[in-house]
């Protein structure tokens, strides 16, 4: 072979056969880990659209929370219609209130009834000054049952029985409650409620517990002894006892009880983690550096112990904002939460309970509103787990 078979790349012309991945950051790589997690993105989404959705939701709307309107109450989110000549009425069969209609599901008015005759199944309303018969006992007697029709309209004297046809709510799209009052909008709020209760849960999590356990952990002996048999205390006592306490002493059944609640105990758990992550840190060896160069403990705790404890400490955060958003529904829903005209999701259970056989949709709204932030936010919290726990991470 001879230097004349080759040919001589110039020096600016050749290529790195080497290639450099380029460095990623702890959270960078965190979040390229997170966004491979499909079912923690999808959480993450719903947690954003459950935000917009209690902040700004009642711009859209036509009421507040506490808006009634008279008449109007447990009707359903669809209703069955029936054309009489040239109008169209719906009968609430749970209340045998008559109301008129629009051809699309907007209600207009509701009848005045002006007769009742319980022995044939029969009521009468008024319709500008004409009657309107209704009679209901197909509802009752199964051989009339079996026609396939709960009731019948008389108009002008001509017995009406087959139904128009099933529409959307245009007045309340998700259904009025038993006070007249728009379920779509007191569930907003609701979201509200329970979207600063995690907010409140997160705060309190951060700033008392995160510095509370550090402060146990990095001091140790007598010290740490102290602050945690404080914690067993704590924790001894069971929840709903601290809220009726702080009910009593302050005389205020509101949610200002609950935040209070809250921010007495709901940081125990954090504290121990954090406790056990500073026990682990602070002695390894750029602690120990710190320490000899005479850095004061308090820089020591949020310059150092605090920054290498942040995964375990987010991991746990988003762990816990579920189970404060279903400790004040389930505070609320005893009772003990929002009171009323106040809108939260487990007031909202709680006074569909009473209708739920007859009016279902005023109970599975609420409900799936706390069962959809629930499993949003558990499933964005493994997935941050599963992003920033080394031994959890799998590519």
């Amino acid at each position: 072979m001879n230097k004349s078979d080759f040919k001589f790349v110039a020096p600016e012309d050749r290529a790195n056969i080497e290639q450099i991945r380029p460095g990623l950051t702890y959270w960078k790589d965190a979040w390229r880990r997170l966004k491979k997690n499909k079912l923690a993105m999808a959480g993450l989404v719903v947690i954003g659209l459950m935000t917009l959705f209690g902040i700004f939701g009642p711009f859209f709307t036509n009421y507040n929370y506490s808006d009634q309107i008279p008449g109007f109450n447990n009707i359903p989110p669809r209703f069955e219609i029936m054309k009489v000549e040239d109008h169209y009425f719906y009968l609430n069969l749970s209340e045998y209130n008559l109301y008129t209609s629009t051809e699309d599901g907007l209600l207009l008015e509701k009848l005045d009834e002006t007769a009742r005759d319980t022995t044939i199944k029969h009521l009468t309303y008024d319709l500008n000054g004409e009657d309107v018969m209704i009679n209901y006992s197909y509802k009752v007697f199964e051989e009339l049952a079996d026609e396939g029709i709960d009731f019948s309209i008389t108009y002008h004297g001509v017995e009406y029985k087959e139904l128009y046809g099933k529409v959307s709510n245009k007045l309340f799209p998700w259904g009025s409650d038993t006070l007249a009052r728009d379920v779509m909008t007191r569930v907003m709020y609701g979201a509200r409620i329970s979207l600063f209760i995690a907010l409140v849960a997160a705060l309190v999590n951060l700033f008392i517990g995160v510095i509370y356990g550090s402060i146990a952990g990095i001091e140790g002996g007598i010290v740490d002894d102290i602050m945690m048999r404080i914690i067993d205390v704590i924790n001894s006592i069971p929840l709903l006892l601290y809220v009726i306490l702080i009910m009593v002493i302050l005389d205020d059944n509101s949610m200002f009880t609950v935040i209070l609640t809250l921010g007495l105990v709901y940081w125990v758990g954090m504290a121990r983690l954090v406790r056990g992550q500073v026990l682990g840190l602070k002695n390894q060896e750029f602690v120990l550096a710190a320490r000899a160069i005479g850095v004061p403990k308090s820089q020591i705790i949020f310059r150092h112990l605090i920054p290498n404890s942040i995964g375990p400490i987010i991991v746990s955060l988003t762990m816990m904002i579920p189970s404060a958003i279903f400790t004040e529904a389930f505070l609320s829903f005893i009772g003990l939460g929002a009171s009323a005209p106040q809108s939260s999701w487990g007031s909202l259970a709680n006074d569909a309970i009473g209708v739920f056989r007859s009016s279902l949709y005023q109970l599975l709204f609420p409900a799936s509103a706390i069962a959809i932030t629930i499993l949003a936010f558990n499933f964005f919290g493994d997935g941050v787990r599963s992003a920033l726990d080394p031994k959890l991470r799998k590519g």
